[in-house]
Formats: C-alpha cells, structure tokens, sequence
C-alpha cells in the first residue's frame, strides 16, 4: 500500500509544480506587458525590476494554484488510467477514494498553506508591489537624447540636439529653449556643440556648450507693449541646474496599508466593523435633507382647497385627487392648485445634498466584505478543482498535455467569468457579497461531487463509445413510441438509405 501511494505521490507532485511554474510564468508576462510602458526608460535599478516581479508573483498565486491544482490533477489521473495502472489498482480491490488518499491529504495541507499565503504574505506582497509601482510612476525617465528631435523630460525645459556621437556623447548644434524663470523670461541658446548629463546621484545637471550664443529675452509688468531682448556669444559655457524625480525614491509602504487589498482577514473585519458605522452615519447626514425637506413635506394650504377630494390614510395625506371633485372646482382654484404643484415640483429639483461621502464609504464596504470572503473561499476553491481534476482524469483516461490543457482551460475560464461576475455585482452592491464571492464555488462544488461520484463507479461518462450507445438507445425508444405506419415509413427509408434499422 505504501508503494502505491508513493507511485500517486509521486506522479501528482512532478506535474504539480511543473504546471504552477508555467501558469505563473504566463500570468507574470501578463503583468508585465501591462507595465512594460512605465519601466522602460527610467533607468531603473535591476534589483528593483526583480523585486516588483517578485512581489507580483506572489500576487498571482491565489489564480495560478487553482489552474495548477486542476492540471496536475487531471494530468496524474489520465496518465495512471491511459498505462492501465489506475484499472490495476481497482482490480486489486482498491476504491478510487482509497487511491487518492494521499492526494487529498496533501491537497488540503496545500489548501491551507493557500488561506495563510492569500491572508498574510498578499497583503504584505500588495503593499510592497503598490509601493514599488507608485515610485516607479513618479520617476522622470532618463536623458536620453535622439537626433533631430526635442526632449521635453525636464521641466520648463526643451532641447533639441542635431546629432550625438554614441562613443563620446558629445552634441552637435544644441538647442534649448528655458522658461525656468519666474519672471516669465525666456532664454534660448544655441550651441555647435557640449555636453549634457545628470550627475551621479540624479539630483542635478551638468551642462557644458561650446561656441554659441544666448538669447535672453526680457519682460515687465508691461510685456504687452514692452520688452527686451538680449544677445551674447560665448566659447564655453557651463551651468548647473538643479534636478529632481531622476532619482528613484522609496516611499514608506505603511502608507498604501489603507487598501483592502493590503488587509488580513482580522483587519477587515475591523474596518467592516468601522464602515457599517461610517456608512450609516454618512447616509444620515447626506440624505436626511432630501427626506425630510421635499419627499415628506406638505403644502397644507393647497391641499385645503380640495379637502375632502384627497384620500387620507395612517400615513397622512397622500396626492392622489379624485377626477370629478377635481372638476367640480372653479377655474381659478385649480389653475391655484396647478401653480402649486409646479412650484413644489420645481423646488424639490433644486435641493442640493453631498452622496459622495456615503457612497464613497460604501465602496470600500463593499470591497472590504468581497477581500473577506475572498480569502475563505480561495482554499474552498482549491480542493474544488482538485476533485474535479482527478475525476475527470480518470474518467477521460488521457494524459499529456493535449487533452488535459483543453478541459482544464474551459474549466478555468468558465470559474473566471463567474467569480468576475460575482465579484462585479458584489462590488457594486447589487449582490451580497456572500453570493459574489462564493457563487463560483456553489456552482463547481455539486459539479465535483457529481463527477467524484462518476469516477468512483467507474462511469464511462465521456466514453464515445458509451455516449453514441446512448443516443441509439434514445432513437430507438424513440421510435417505439410513433404509429405503426410512421415506424414502417422510418424503416423503408432506413432501408433505402442503407441503414440498419432493429
């Protein structure tokens, strides 16, 4: 029995790690197309590209383990029922229950390594990563100057070089127009050639130009009708300007904590706690005015002149005027009911209140309920997919990678667009958040058990053999049940088609 469980052991862990390696390799390179844009061209350290990866892999855990547990799974039961190893082993009297034992033993071991990943080390892994990407944003990219055309990178600055030697970096016939000034002045120089380059530490430029000449043109308070324009030529001229937002800046990442995103499970239920109260409070003080000033509010005086044409109930009166008192009124009293009535209208659409408070607490109720249950329903979903997995590979009997890919693919992208559904609806508050967040679960988890039943009994579900049996079997029933000269007719043309008909 040990050797047994060695040999599933051993061929579930192989393609285990192999498949989350790959499935995390192809979700890092979806993250880094989306930010490829914001990390070229700044120059940037790579120890900090490996460390943004790094915390970005972690990241991606919580979609890459389900995929890989689904994979693996189907991988090791296909492979063991295609060499008739998995048939040997019930024949020698074992369940598949019994065979998976050690599978399910791991798997839940995995499934709670799972809930500590995605409720301690995401959030610290989202606190570094959103800390890494908000310093990298607020990096200026670096000088880089390309022949003929202007650099805008430095503020209130613009250069423009005609051609630069890659071996020395000397600049040929600069341009460079500087509004740097607060008075408005604007300077443009022009140079046959110099130098420009940030010093070590990025907090300043060194700039030397050769043979040229500087335009400076002046302005006061009376621009409009009179300013100046200065003109000196120069051998060499050096300058120093000083720089910032070329150097990379660490920020403290206690500050991104505020995100639920950035939260274990204890957190978020404090700041659940926190909101409810938040939103109530906010709720109140946005909407009281509304209720209280315009939707419950009655003009008495124009009701008066109806009296008992309205219809009175516990909750007061209610606007309701019957046709024929209110035609019994002369002119004058309903063209003063009318103007009324378009006067209460015209006001209520005047009223002013701020929602935005309420809603935006709201939103992050919302979300934080959502990174709650997330973090519950992420093992839940690892185990899920594991059944369904290991049932269908022993019910499919393939292994490799042809047919495994392909069930698991559809498999996974059917359980992504529920759970972006759910989450969608959950986060905009038009389903609880239990419903959003487990909803993918409640549809997959009877799905499971259904096909972990079908593989214990060795059902030959998705059997071509079996499924085509089944059909004839339904066609012939079928046909039992029609008029004698319907099935005679079936039969002669079954005949003339040169089909076999019982």
């Amino acid at each position: 029995m040990k050797k047994i469980h060695k040999l599933v052991l051993k061929s579930y862990l192989g393609p285990m790690i192999i498949t989350f390696l790959i499935v995390t390799f192809v979700l890092m390179m979806n993250f880094v197309w989306r930010y490829i844009d914001e990390l070229v061209g700044k120059g940037l350290d790579p120890m900090v590209i490996i460390e943004l990866l790094c915390y970005a892999t972690v990241n991606m855990i919580t979609m890459g383990l389900p995929l890989a547990m689904l994979l693996a799974a189907i991988m090791t039961l296909g492979n063991l029922g295609e060499n008739y190893e998995l048939l040997a082993m019930k024949s020698a009297g074992m369940s598949l229950m019994r065979i998976l034992r050690p599978l399910i033993f791991i798997v839940i071991l995995i499934s709670i390594g799972g809930f500590f990943i995605i409720n301690n080390l995401v959030p610290y892994s989202n606190r570094k990563l959103f800390s890494i990407i908000y310093d990298i944003r607020q990096q200026k990219q670096t000088i880089e100057f390309q022949d003929g055309l202007f650099f805008n990178g430095i503020d209130n600055m613009s250069i423009r070089v005609e051609k630069q030697d890659p071996g020395t970096h000397l600049l040929n016939k600069v341009l460079i127009y500087d509004s740097r000034n607060i008075g408005g002045n604007m300077t443009t120089t022009l140079a046959d050639s110099g130098y420009i380059r940030l010093t070590d530490d990025k907090k300043f430029l060194l700039v030397t130009l050769f043979n040229g000449e500087t335009y400076e043109q002046t302005r006061n308070n009376q621009w409009f009708s009179k300013s100046s324009l200065r003109r000196h030529t120069f051998e060499r001229q050096d300058g120093t300007i000083p720089m910032s937002g070329f150097d990379f800046e660490r920020t403290d990442e206690s500050s991104f904590g505020n995100s639920s995103q950035t939260r274990d499970i204890k957190q978020l239920q404090h700041a659940i706690d926190s909101l409810d109260s938040a939103v109530n409070e906010a709720t109140t003080s946005s909407y009281d005015p509304l209720v209280k000033q315009q939707i419950f509010q009655h003009d008495n005086s124009a009701l008066a002149m109806v009296g008992d044409s309205l219809w009175r109930d516990h909750n007061g009166f209610k606007p309701l005027l019957a046709t024929d008192s209110l035609n019994s009124l002369g002119v004058r009293s309903r063209d003063s009911i009318w103007k009324s009535a378009r006067i209460m209208a015209r006001s209520s659409r005047n009223i002013t209140f701020d929602e935005s408070s309420a809603k935006d607490a709201l939103n992050q109720l919302y979300r934080s309920k959502n990174e709650w249950h997330r973090k519950l329903a992420f093992p839940v979903s690892i185990i899920i997919f594991f059944l369904i997995g290991a049932s269908l590979g022993a019910i499919i009997r393939k292994g490799g990678f042809g047919m495994p890919i392909v069930v698991s693919v559809v498999f996974f992208v059917i359980y992504y667009i529920i759970s972006t559904t759910g989450e969608k609806n959950a986060r905009e508050g038009d389903w609880d958040s239990v419903w959003g967040m487990w909803i993918s679960a409640m549809i997959l988890a009877p799905l499971a058990v259904y096909l972990t039943y079908k593989a214990t009994n060795d059902s030959t579900l998705l059997d071509s053999d079996w499924q085509i049996g089944r059909l004839k079997y339904y066609r012939d029933k079928f046909v039992a049940m029609l008029p004698s000269w319907m099935r005679r007719k079936s039969r002669k043309a079954g005949k003339g088609n040169g089909k076999n008909s019982k």
